[in-house]
């Protein structure tokens, strides 16, 4: 008999997580345990309760990185976990006076899931980060490639703070960062990803253990319509969530391990072009 089974959603009581949590409860038996958090009591027990009752709502502050690792001692071991928390940042919005909570809650709390869970991630488990496909290293000026091409988890996160600390200090477009948070933070997230994967590989691929970035095209959110408005090939959240949910309930493709992956497809971590027309349109 299989045993039981414990998914993480982070960032789940609305948008896309809210869809990724209800995809897990109905693919999931009714034996298994979905939870879904979020940093706000009350929308997450909304969340929670109108959802099958393999859901079980928990409050986690993902900036709070030490309650992500006393959930992950609690646990003490986890199938699925999805990454996926995000800051919510408008176009007319100062770019430099929203970093700190936009780092906090993109990168290092992306960290703080990647350094807890991966430890006690259960053979044939899985991690996902959600990202984008502005993750890519073309992404950025040439002259930031090396921080983050080849990187340690260790120095990912040192190059987030350097990122953080330029903003704060007014030399960030100097140094080639660009003005719109969303790029540095996603190509940080998948290259945290990246670094984690490549010390584990061979005995995750040997236990059908998949650690990769997903990227879920454009969706639908709160987050996103003040961004793109009408634009044609959104999706609702739930379509969105399918493609990543199939990567949970898939075997393990050796190609995407450690990848960033959309819609079921590797995107090359090398493409990419800096979205200089993007800075325009913004507030520093």
């Amino acid at each position: 008999m299989t045993s039981p089974r414990t998914a993480l959603v982070t960032g789940a009581n609305q948008g896309l997580g809210l869809a990724l949590a209800e995809g897990l409860a109905t693919r999931l038996s009714d034996v298994d345990t979905v939870l879904l958090t979020g940093r706000d009591p009350r929308k997450v027990a909304e969340a929670a309760a109108a959802l099958p009752a393999n859901v079980e709502g928990r409050v986690l502050d993902v900036t709070d990185t030490e309650a992500i690792a006393r959930l992950a001692a609690e646990l003490g071991g986890v199938d699925i976990v999805i990454s996926n928390a995000v800051a919510r940042v408008g176009p007319t919005d100062s770019q430099s006076a929203r970093a700190d909570e936009f780092i906090d809650v993109s990168n290092t709390a992306t960290h703080a899931v990647l350094r807890s869970f991966a430890p006690i991630l259960r053979p044939g488990g899985r991690l996902l980060v959600v990202a984008s496909a502005l993750g890519t290293l073309g992404h950025l000026d040439p002259r930031l490639h090396h921080l983050f091409d080849g990187a340690t988890l260790d120095q990912v996160e040192y190059a987030v703070e350097s990122w953080r600390a330029a903003v704060h200090n007014g030399t960030a477009q100097e140094a080639g960062w660009p003005l719109w948070l969303n790029v540095p933070s996603k190509v940080a997230q998948v290259a945290a990803v990246r670094a984690l994967a490549a010390n584990r590989r061979e005995r995750d691929l040997a236990e059908d253990t998949l650690i990769a970035s997903v990227c879920p095209g454009m969706v639908d959110t709160a987050t996103s319509r003040p961004w793109f408005g009408d634009y044609p090939a959104v999706q609702s959240p739930k379509e969105a969530a399918r493609a990543i949910l199939d990567l949970v309930f898939t075997p393990a493709d050796a190609r995407q391990y450690g990848e960033l992956v959309q819609f079921g497809e590797v995107l090359d971590w090398r493409s990419g072009t800096p979205p200089l027309a993007q800075d325009a349109l913004l507030t520093p």
